[in-house]
C-alpha cells in the first residue's frame, strides 16, 4: 500500500506526518519516546496531498485555539488493548482531562494503570487521538511521548476561558 510521510513546522516542533493510502497513521514529534520501525514511515510524499494538506490545516487551526475537532481521516493500529485504548482516548471531551487510573478502572481492572499508560505513550496519531489528555492521579502532568513541555502546552491551550481568567500570572 502507498505508505509515505511528510513534516510540518507547529508551535511543538516539527511534526512528521504518516499516511497509508487514504488514512492518516502517524503524527510524531522529534525526539518522540516510542518511534515506529523506519518502515512504518514508507517514502517521502513527493507532492503535496489533500490528505497531508487536511491534517496541516487542521492542526494549525486547533494550534492557533480555533478547532476542537478533527475530520481527518485515520486509522491507528495496534494490539487489541492498545486500540480499546485509543478509542477511549477519542472520547475524552476538549478541554478535559482523565487519569490513567481512571482510565484502568474503565477498562475494568483498577491494576492495569501501568498498561494503560504504556497502550497511551503508543499511541500514533499523537493530538487527534488525545493522549495528552491523560494526566497522573490529582492531575499530575507525567509523562508524554513529545515531551512534558507540549503537554503542558497542549493542555493550557485547551484550558476552559473561566479557568485561564482565574490565574493571576
Amino acid at each position: 500500500m502507498n505508505t509515505r510521510h511528510t513534516t510540518m513546522d507547529s508551535p511543538l516542533g516539527q511534526l512528521t506526518l504518516t499516511a497509508r493510502g487514504e488514512f492518516l497513521t502517524g503524527i510524531f514529534y522529534e525526539g518522540h519516546w516510542h518511534m515506529p520501525p523506519p518502515d512504518y514511515f514508507g517514502v517521502p510524499a513527493v507532492i503535496e496531498e489533500p490528505l497531508f494538506e487536511q491534517t496541516r490545516s487542521e492542526l494549525h487551526e486547533y494550534l492557533e485555539g480555533k478547532r476542537t475537532d478533527f475530520e481527518v481521516p485515520f486509522e491507528a493500529r495496534g494490539n487489541a488493548f492498545q486500540e480499546k485504548v485509543w478509542h477511549r482516548l477519542q472520547h475524552i471531551p476538549f478541554g478535559e482531562t482523565i487519569s490513567y487510573g481512571e482510565l484502568a478502572l474503565e477498562m475494568g481492572d483498577p491494576h492495569l494503570a501501568q498498561a494503560v499508560g504504556s497502550a497511551v505513550g503508543r499511541n500514533p496519531i499523537s493530538i487527534i487521538i488525545p493522549c495528552h489528555r491523560v494526566v497522573g492521579r490529582n492531575g499530575q502532568l507525567t509523562g508524554y511521548a513529545g515531551g512534558l513541555r507540549n503537554k503542558r502546552f497542549l493542555l493550557e491551550l485547551e484550558e476552559p476561558a473561566a479557568v485561564k481568567e482565574s490565574k493571576l500570572f
